[in-house]
């Protein structure tokens, strides 16, 4: 049968300035929508009133310092929710304990490294997405994605991060460079896997990470006609071979068109930046909430990934 979809109800009038994030709550009857300065939780069935549990906007906007990035409800307790700012900062407000929750109940900030800061500090702090992870969805993490890294959070532990795992280190030296392109603004996602154990982001030369938490290992996959074209000392690049749409998650490729390898976290592939394409970014993708499989937007194409055995192993 053609399926077909339309529009059930409009829910307007609310935000003054562009929608960065959308979340369902797990009580299944609200949902809270973020802009840059305000967050506002709705009722499903209430399509014309909305109530404001966090605003940021100072009496004189002169006095902005920073702004919301994102925002997500708990995938189990219905009052938690955690937004981030351009600071660097994650913020967990609980709506049980005040009406607005402008004052977190808890807030999620390393400390700056003395003599690290740089004109870029605060650009690549900038949190872009964020994420509740955890065994079986509990909410235990918190996964956080700046420019340059991905960061995991206990709930329970405020002063620095359980894990910091690098994205793209090899780009830090050019920062220069990106910053006159504007690259450095890109907003990059994460996406967290069924079980809550595994992150999932992307960068640059059609690349993207998966990193297992619990064991501290990450596989780096490329999704491109042209596999292992970024590498040092790789081969010479392989002719494509079909469409480049399936790729396995376990360290090995199902086809010639998307290459993966399995490395513990410290000790990254080496990646020649001059040939990395900074126009070939992977922003968006999205993990199965019940399978190993990774949908992964690469310009105009759609790349499908999954855990299952590669052939030959």
């Amino acid at each position: 049968p053609r399926l077909s979809a339309r529009c059930r109800r409009v829910f307007s009038d609310a935000h003054a300035y562009h929608i960065n994030s959308v979340s369902c709550n797990s009580d299944g009857a609200t949902y809270l929508s973020a802009d840059d300065l305000r967050i506002n939780v709705w009722s499903l069935d209430v399509a014309d009133t909305s109530f404001n549990v966090v605003d940021i906007k100072p009496g004189n906007m002169e006095d902005l310092t920073e702004v919301i990035t994102a925002a997500e409800f708990h995938p189990t307790h219905c009052h938690l929710f955690a937004y981030s700012t351009s600071k660097g900062s994650i913020k967990l407000g609980d709506m049980r304990q005040a009406a607005t929750c402008e004052r977190a109940r808890k807030t999620f900030e390393e400390p700056e490294v003395p003599g690290s800061r740089s004109f870029f500090s605060e650009i690549v702090a900038s949190v872009s997405d964020l994420r509740f992870a955890g065994e079986g969805r509990s909410g235990r993490y918190l996964v956080s994605r700046d420019y340059m890294t991905v960061k995991v959070w206990d709930v329970n532990m405020e002063r620095a991060p359980l894990a910091t795992f690098k994205v793209h280190e090899h780009f830090r030296m050019k920062l220069c460079d990106l910053y006159e392109s504007d690259a450095i603004f890109d907003k990059f996602e994460c996406a967290v896997s069924g079980c809550g154990t595994k992150v999932a982001t992307g960068s640059y030369g059609s690349l993207f990470r998966v990193f297992d938490v619990e064991r501290q290992s990450e596989v780096v996959l490329e999704a491109s006609r042209h596999p292992l074209a970024l590498y040092k000392g790789a081969p010479p690049a392989i002719a494509p071979a079909g469409k480049p749409v399936r790729s396995s998650l376990l360290g090995g490729p199902r086809n010639k068109t998307a290459e993966a390898h399995s490395i513990p976290v410290g000790g990254q592939v080496s990646i020649d930046p001059a040939l990395c394409d900074v126009g070939a970014k992977m922003l968006h993708l999205a993990w199965h909430p019940k399978q190993d499989v990774i949908a992964c937007a690469n310009a105009n194409a759609l790349y499908m990934y999954n855990a299952t055995q590669p052939r030959g192993v």
